[in-house]
């Protein structure tokens, strides 16, 4: 039996691992650690097979933060990921995985242009956030060792029932517009359960290095949207022109360029030797929106 420790309880990624692992708890024991103050410092983490740190601050518009905010993404994001992962190896933890964010190689790019991922890319982060995940990645890769092994996931967009982000607002606007725009963009997107099934093969197979899990194919987001609508029982018209408006609205808020601005993983990137991707593109939206 494997014996997992998930620090960040009650986050989304946290809670569905959890759900995902004990679906056989024959092979699976796990527990969750709240990292809010100090009182994780003494919990004993000896005995775990592997230590998942999925705690830290969520990404949000913070084109504008302050350096107070700033400072906070990298107490949480960087310092707090490096001591967990240091107590993690002085306990005795044989693996150690770290949730890490496709945002260590920048923003999405405006509604026209395509920023695409592959093994030659350098990580550039744009903000605080792509930043202090990119730092705590270097801090903790660091530790690594033959006896603690070292997994850095840098996932795309993830989505499921109850997660945040963009998905929720193009779910909504398909629930409610009466058409949508037309784009010919590809974004790379991770369903929640195919991300947990590669979580637990890596858990499986003890191992590290840095991974770019995502969906088996790459989405588009007007036919996203017309497959929420879908499963709604609804139709959605889809209306073309509207690319020059989009890339207005991209320059007032980056959430536009996250939405309809292309950014895509090389597929070889996340090749495992291991099927996790369970459910297809249009399985995963109809699953979300039941």
């Amino acid at each position: 039996m494997k014996k997992v420790l998930i620090t960040g309880a009650g986050s989304f990624i946290g809670v569905r691992l959890e759900q995902w692992l004990l679906r056989t708890p024959e092979r699976y024991h796990v527990d969750t650690l709240d990292m809010i103050g100090d009182g994780w410092r003494s919990a004993d983490f000896s005995g775990y097979d592997a230590v998942f740190h999925v705690a830290g601050l969520a990404h949000v518009d913070i084109s504008k933060a302050d350096a107070q905010t700033v400072d906070r993404y990298y107490r949480v994001n960087t310092d707090l990921a490096v001591e967990t992962a240091k107590k993690a190896k002085a306990d005795g933890v044989g693996q150690f995985l770290f949730m890490s964010s496709a945002s260590v190689y920048g923003e999405s790019t405006p509604t026209g242009q395509e920023k695409h991922i592959t093994a030659e890319t350098k990580p550039a982060p744009a903000d605080c956030y792509g930043g202090s995940k990119y730092k705590a990645e270097e801090g903790i890769a660091a530790l690594e060792s033959d006896s603690f092994r070292v997994a850095i996931l840098r996932p795309p967009m993830i989505y499921g029932k109850g997660c945040r982000g963009n998905y929720p607002t193009l779910s909504s606007l398909a629930r409610k517009l009466p058409l949508f725009p037309k784009i010919e963009n590809r974004r790379s997107m991770l369903y929640i359960d195919n991300f947990t099934e590669f979580v637990r093969l890596l858990i499986d197979n003890r191992d590290s290095g840095v991974f770019h899990p995502q969906n088996a194919e790459y989405s588009n987001t007007s036919q996203m949207v017309r497959l929420i609508a879908l499963a709604h029982g609804k139709k959605m018209p889809l209306i073309g022109g509207c690319a020059w408006m989009l890339k207005l609205l991209g320059k007032v808020t980056p959430k536009a360029n996250k939405a309809f601005g292309s950014f895509t993983y090389d597929q070889s990137l996340s090749a495992y030797p291991q099927n996790y991707c369970l459910y297809t593109l249009e399985a995963s939206i109809r699953l979300t929106e039941e």
